[in-house]
């Protein structure tokens, strides 16, 4: 028969998840409304973000694992930025077919506006939490993604 009971820690681990949701959720929506008069959403944010992050250019598959995401959303998106000219294709010299992802300065320039608005809401985020509550909370992240990928 099969354990269909939580533990104690399975259990608080739960209830932290579902709160997550709704943070991941709320964070979306607040994000969007944040760079909207950018001509961003918060999925366009992340993209440019995780091309910058990758320092050289690098295909849309790579981008997604980078991002924990699956390659057709992340490729939608790219479309996306490509179309707005913040993106550019690139050819691969290691595969023909899956182009690289190219920064422009566009690109760049909409991604360190977003970024100027963002360090503001984080400032306001943080007020009343101690740093080593917010550390304690990304090395409690961190593992946790770790041991979701380990079990991938």
């Amino acid at each position: 028969m099969p354990n269909d009971k939580h533990t104690t820690a399975g259990a608080a681990l739960s209830a932290v998840i579902l709160d997550l949701f709704r943070v991941s959720n709320s964070l979306l929506v607040e994000g969007d409304r944040l760079v909207a008069p950018l001509g961003l959403t918060s999925a366009r944010w992340q993209v440019l973000g995780t091309i910058i992050a990758a320092g050289t250019p690098q295909p849309v598959s790579w981008l997604a694992r980078d991002m924990g995401g699956n390659r057709q959303n992340v490729q939608r998106i790219v479309n996306d930025l490509a179309k707005e000219g913040w993106i550019e294709f690139a050819d691969n010299p290691h595969h023909r077919r899956a182009s690289l992802v190219v920064l422009t300065e566009a690109g760049r320039r909409v991604f360190d506006s977003a970024m100027a608005l963002e360090a503001p809401w984080m400032n306001h985020l943080a007020e009343g939490f101690a740093l080593s509550d917010i550390e304690k909370l990304a090395g409690m992240l961190s593992a946790l993604r770790s041991k979701l990928e380990q079990d991938a």
